[in-house]
């Protein structure tokens, strides 16, 4: 078979067209013009299907046209979409439906119900509901039983019967999934805000944990950046209780497998015990029993000293434009944390904090009983730095000139929002000082690792007037980012060495996202960035995140994906990470990681992986092509030095193939992650940017023999204009 291989790789361009065919592939491929980059002579084409926006019968072209045309009308599908005034680029960030379904509940808890939004966001709901009754966290995923239940909720305090159809099949199969106690800690925290859950089913979190010092094992900072935006606000709700009560019909009693009276809690999640007698999840739910206790006589003076420290921390956080950390369940929760410590609907502060909310809402439509109606539902947060950033080194790759006026306008706009305050993270890495980006359109007190390096590679690349602003603003990144570093060698998103495991045995952590450790897809990520940056292996943070990559590499050859689904994007951050740093491509573990992915290419050329490859080991690397996916797979093993490979064209027409005539891709799925196995992403335009960058860097490779990153990284490397002393 290697002989085969290497058969086919060095005879990829006379093969494109005749191999695929004998391989049953030839009823995907005929329409798409073969792609024989040797030369730049015209050939005949195929008539072509010119609903993609291929070339029709009798046309011809060189394939560098064929590029050069899906690279232009990517390229024009994005500059129109430019914001005008702030030259950033966003588009949006699907989740699933627990979002919509909290913000109705959000709505009705502090007695703001609005018709119009209830009635657009019920049908939002119904289009998400599988045949079998349930929602799915994904798209093609199976039901899930904490969405279900949400949903089901959500519908009944909206005002749809118990007794409709879809409402029937809803609840049989919550009841056939265990019903309401098999849900996580969130849902359950929810419900027990509308008396729908005892308040003793939910894991004790004490505020009193606000006055442990910071440097303390067990303190605040020790957990993730996400999860102390949520937890601190829930600190003050747990201590409070409040309750909205509903009509005895708004209820959901009858998604009870048993009847609510006679459930004994601790016998379910996350209270039931390991079969192990003393393991760590056993020790907290014990440790969780006597909180309870404590809950029912606390100490007055220090209840109260807590409560004022995490009500002080919370509106401090507040403070900016974006909410409170700039993610909806943090934002959702600091409202009901404002109406416990005595705020008013309309006091100003509690506006505020409604309409960031309400700035998360998409009004589209949906197919409801195959009718188009108008709908809304809400995205967890914006991503106008991330789209930014990503989409600018695409569209340099693509040939766009660095001093190009859309450039220019991004670059102004990254440049300005880069951190100027110190945040969280200072507590975990006490020597950096800002100058990260974060994720959204106003978060400065969190900036992240992966935004800021991804906006390093992006400035690296362009010019504009103000270059010795853009040089200083490039300095203080990649100083922000090297002092993230952790002690193994790898980077975490948003705080440095946010690993202590423990936490997530925590009955509170029963989503297993309660920490923010060191991954590969950051720790790739940050090498290209010093790559980017003109520096090579001889920077003192590449071997130590050389040694944390080998480590956690997979027995096939793959690495984790954390932040993207999953281990197609793994490793191509890794791979495109060691490229760009200088590592010898040759070298048996490279090999192994380029292996595994030409072993998971799908029949029709492109690759994809499910969501459920983060719970199944059967499911890793393998699902229905996507675009995004496909780029990711592509950009990795051109990154390894595979461009020639039978594997990369065959990819690289799979792109071509999929391409709308107005220069963009389809795609469905949920391709980004928020935490493993709980809550995943569909970025919008991870099918756009993604396959851009891609096609872009297989022409470069294949005409000029390097990619245009590397053009700059050599300029940038023999000129020395972005290092310091770091």
């Amino acid at each position: 078979m290697s002989i085969l291989r290497t058969l086919f790789d060095r005879l990829s361009d006379s093969l494109f067209i005749s191999v695929p065919e004998k391989m049953g592939l030839a009823r995907d491929l005929a329409s798409a013009p073969p792609l024989r980059l040797v030369s730049d002579k015209s050939m005949p084409t195929p008539a072509t299907d010119t609903a993609f926006g291929r070339r029709t019968a009798g046309q011809t072209g060189s394939p560098v046209d064929t590029l050069d045309e899906s690279i232009k009308r990517s390229q024009s599908w994005f500059l129109s979409r430019q914001h005008q005034s702030e030259g950033y680029w966003v588009a949006e960030l699907e989740a699933d439906t627990t979002l919509t379904a909290e913000y109705l509940m959000l709505r009705r808890f502090l007695d703001r119900v609005d018709p119009e939004r209830e009635r657009k966001a019920v049908l939002y709901l119904r289009s998400a509901q599988l045949p079998d009754g349930g929602w799915p966290i994904y798209r093609g995923g199976p039901s899930e039983i904490s969405a279900s239940v949400k949903a089901y909720f959500a519908l009944k305090i909206s005002g749809v019967s118990a007794d409709e159809p879809y409402m029937l099949r809803a609840r049989d199969r919550i009841l056939a999934m265990g019903g309401v106690v098999q849900a996580n800690v969130f849902t359950k925290i929810t419900l027990a805000l509308f008396e729908q859950y005892d308040w003793q089913g939910v894991p004790s979190m004490p505020p009193e944990i606000m006055l442990l010092p910071k440097r303390f094992y067990f303190s605040i900072y020790a957990i993730s950046y996400w999860s102390r935006a949520v937890l601190i606000p829930l600190l003050i709700v747990f201590a409070n209780q409040p309750v909205c009560r509903l009509p005895k019909e708004q209820g959901i009693d009858e998604l009870f497998v048993t009847p609510r009276t006679t459930i004994r809690y601790r016998q379910f999640p996350p209270f039931n015990k390991d079969q192990g007698w003393f393991t760590p999840h056993n020790v907290f739910v014990v440790l969780d029993a006597v909180l309870k206790l404590y809950d029912r006589m606390p100490l007055a003076w220090v209840r109260e000293k807590s409560l004022h420290r995490a009500a002080s921390w919370m509106l401090e956080h507040m403070a900016g434009s974006g909410g409170l950390g700039a993610i909806y369940p943090a934002m959702a929760n600091s409202v009901v944390a404002l109406r416990c410590l005595g705020y008013q609907v309309d006091d100003p502060l509690v506006q505020k904090a409604l309409r960031e909310i309400e700035e998360l809402e998409i009004h589209d439509t949906v197919t409801v009983e195959d009718q188009l109606v108008e709908a809304m539902h809400l995205q967890p947060c914006h991503s106008p730095i991330w789209d930014t950033a990503l989409l600018m080194n695409a569209l340099i790759e693509g040939g766009m000139a660095p001093d190009h006026l859309p450039l220019q306008r991004a670059a102004r706009y990254l440049v300005s929002r880069q951190t100027k305050t110190v945040g969280d993270w200072k507590f975990s890495s006490h020597q950096a000082e800002p100058g990260g980006w974060y994720f959204q359109h106003e978060n400065e007190l969190y900036p992240d690792v992966d935004d800021s390096a991804v906006v390093l590679m992006a400035l690296s690349k362009v010019r504009i007037p103000e270059a010795a602003a853009l040089q200083e603003s490039i300095k203080r990144g990649a100083s922000w980012v090297l002092a993230m570093q952790g002690s193994d060698g790898g980077w975490g998103a948003y705080d440095k060495d946010n690993n202590r495991i423990v936490f997530n045995y925590i009955p509170f952590a029963d989503h297993h996202a309660l920490l923010d450790p060191s991954t590969s897809d950051l720790t790739g990520r940050c090498l290209e960035m010093l790559g980017a940056l003109g520096y090579d292996q001889s920077h003192p943070a590449v071997a130590p995140a050389l040694a944390f990559l080998k480590r956690e590499q997979e027995h096939d050859g793959s690495w984790y994906g954390r932040w993207g689904v999953n281990y197609i994007y793994g490793t191509w951050s890794v791979l495109a990470g060691l490229r760009a740093i200088g590592e010898d491509l040759s070298q048996p573990y490279i090999r192994r990681a380029v292996a595994w992915l030409e072993s998971r290419q799908n029949p029709d050329g492109g690759w994809g992986e499910s969501c459920l490859s983060y719970a199944e080991d059967e499911s890793i690397g393998r699902g229905d092509s996507t675009p995004s996916q496909t780029a990711w797979a592509l950009m990795g093993l051109m990154s390894a030095g595979m461009t020639d490979s039978f594997s990369v064209a065959r990819g690289i027409q799979y792109l071509l193939r999929h391409q709308s005539k107005d220069g963009s891709w389809e795609e469905a799925c949920h391709t980004g992650t928020g935490f493993p196995r709980v809550f995943y992403l569909r970025y919008h335009w991870y099918c756009q940017y993604f396959p851009l960058w891609a096609l872009a860097m297989y022409r470069n490779l294949r005409t000029r023999g390097k990619m245009r990153a590397d053009e700059v990284r050599q300029h940038v490397l023999s000129h020395g204009s972005y290092r310091s002393p770091m």
